[in-house]
């Protein structure tokens, strides 16, 4: 499977941005989802992870309750909505799949990748 992230930007503090990740192929909803990001100088992170039925989802306590993920299995995409965003939110986000209904918080479990998008938060 291929993905594209897309959504990035420069957003103020407080404000939101929408990320979208799309993906090729005709099983998406057997895909477990992720979304991580890496800030400059520093280890990728995990930020969101969602089921391929979109039921089960899983957050970094940094972002629990400020970002949303989503899916649109018709559209083969999975989405991150990001509110009240904060300068500490500035990263290379990347979206990530793996073919298993389970899902999980480690980049390592995760066998493809998109390209990131950046997001820069100013103060």
């Amino acid at each position: 499977v291929q993905l594209q992230a897309s959504g990035g930007g420069l957003v103020q503090a407080g404000g939101s941005l929408r990320l979208s990740c799309a993906a090729s192929g005709r099983t998406f909803s057997k895909y477990s989802m992720g979304w991580f990001r890496q800030a400059p100088g520093k280890e990728r992170d995990f930020v969101a992870a969602i089921s391929g039925n979109g039921y089960n989802t899983h957050y970094a306590d940094s972002v629990k309750g400020r970002f949303t993920i989503s899916r649109d299995n018709a559209k083969n995409t999975v989405y991150l909505q990001m509110n009240s965003l904060k300068p500490e939110d500035t990263a290379v986000y990347y979206c990530a799949a793996r073919n298993s209904i389970v899902v999980r918080t480690t980049q390592n479990y995760y066998d493809y990748w998109g390209q990131g998008t950046q997001v820069t938060v100013s103060s």
